[in-house]
């Protein structure tokens, strides 16, 4: 199957336009025809060869890969919040299992050996005036936790949750989240995870008849982070947005893949990344998957994704595919880049007067600026920004201190 299709109807709306830095890249197979079972047997452990771990330290990764059950007090959970219900579901019992199909061995691990995965029901009709949290606190690095999370949003109701990881564990974790017609739903994570951490992380959601959903990451902890985020239409008239931040600094692994898979028609996405890395060995990861159906005419998608390498030694890999099977839509198109720091900026803020820690600083909130305002939430935004300054006064420190000793 190729990325585009020859016969493309509304060719001109459906071109990949923008500073795309990779083009359009056509798969060896179709995103639909990777891989999804329950059954662990269908997952070896990952050499690193594979298409889906290539750019992941695998080696690394191995405490996970492990068939280990979660040890006691691993993780402590808490959730807080009004006007939502909760409780428990057995393997089978739906909707567990309804919407989330593991794609790979961390996500099935997680399934398999969480009994009783956590449920929290957003009642019909319902608008929650603040949001449920749900905090995460890892007990050490050395203890391995499995997780599977149900987010039910009945029709037409409207609610934010978020998901928030501190502290520091092994954790292989399932978001399974089902968007009932009409509802509007914000779901955000967060990983502020110490650097001893490990996270695989798959996050899958169904959308449904002209409802709302949105999936907001913010990965800034955590010594690898890997989190597959994942949508697919109940009917026509979704709306999927998924933004994501991340700032990675040494030795962290910080790895964000989407796959939106447009199965109806009439429907909309809008996938935004961007990330900052500081450090000889930091190192992100984001891949952007999306695939039209034939039967998803009308359909409008875009994916974005920026990364901005403040240091020598930095990398970001950044990887968008289109596979397109119907030219009947409204708009298709991905960007992606790569850059460094503009000492320029820098220069020209410091001729003004302003310190250069400082004008760092307005630099880097100035990347962020665009998709801090379309995340909109200030119960994360505040934190975001705040926890980016921490970012740069530490580095600013370091090197203050360097050229001290020097």
């Amino acid at each position: 199957m190729t990325a585009v299709t020859p016969e493309m109807g509304k060719a001109d709306k459906a071109t990949l336009s923008g500073d795309h830095s990779h083009g359009a890249t056509i798969p060896d197979q179709s995103r639909a025809e990777r891989r999804k079972s329950f059954d662990l047997g269908a997952f070896g452990v990952p050499s690193g060869r594979e298409e889906e771990w290539r750019f992941t330290p695998v080696d690394r990764l191995s405490p996970l890969f492990a068939e280990k059950q979660t040890d006691p007090e691993a993780v402590t959970v808490t959730v807080t919040g009004e006007g939502f219900e909760s409780g428990t579901l057995a393997e089978g019992e739906a909707p567990r299992g309804t919407v989330l199909v593991p794609s790979d061995r961390g996500s099935v691990l997680a399934s398999s050996l969480t009994p009783n995965a956590d449920h929290v029901v957003i009642p019909a009709e319902a608008e929650l005036a603040t949001p449920v949290r749900i905090a995460v606190d890892g007990k050490g690095g050395d203890k391995r936790a499995n997780a599977h999370l149900v987010i039910e949003a009945k029709q037409h109701s409207k609610a934010l949750v978020i998901l928030e990881h501190t502290g520091s564990a092994q954790v292989t974790a399932n978001v399974e989240i089902v968007t009932g017609d009409g509802a509007d739903l914000t779901v955000v994570t967060v990983q502020r995870w110490e650097d001893d951490a490990l996270h695989l992380a798959e996050h899958d959601a169904l959308v449904g008849r002209d409802a709302r959903y949105r999936h907001i990451a913010v990965t800034l902890g955590g010594g690898i982070v890997r989190m597959n985020s994942n949508v697919r239409y109940a009917g026509p008239g979704g709306e999927a947005t998924l933004l994501g931040v991340y700032f990675a600094d040494s030795g962290q692994h910080l790895e964000h893949r989407s796959f939106i898979d447009h199965n109806a028609p009439n429907c909309t996405s809008l996938v935004t990344y961007k990330g900052a890395l500081q450090g000889e060995t930091a190192r992100t990861v984001w891949v952007g998957d999306v695939l039209i159906r034939a039967e998803a005419e009308g359909i409008e998608t875009y994916e974005l994704n920026r990364n901005l390498v403040l240091t020598d030694g930095a990398r970001a890999d950044s990887v968008p595919n289109l596979e397109i099977e119907t030219g009947e839509i409204e708009g298709a198109g991905h960007a992606s880049s790569t850059g460094r720091f503009d000492d320029e900026q820098l220069f020209y803020l410091q001729a003004r007067g302003i310190p250069e820690d400082e004008a760092r600083r307005l630099v880097v909130r100035g990347f962020f600026a665009d998709i801090v305002n379309k995340i909109g939430v200030a119960e994360v935004v505040e934190p975001l920004m705040e926890a980016i300054d921490e970012e740069l006064a530490a580095t600013a420190k370091l090197a203050g201190s360097t050229g001290a000793e020097a």
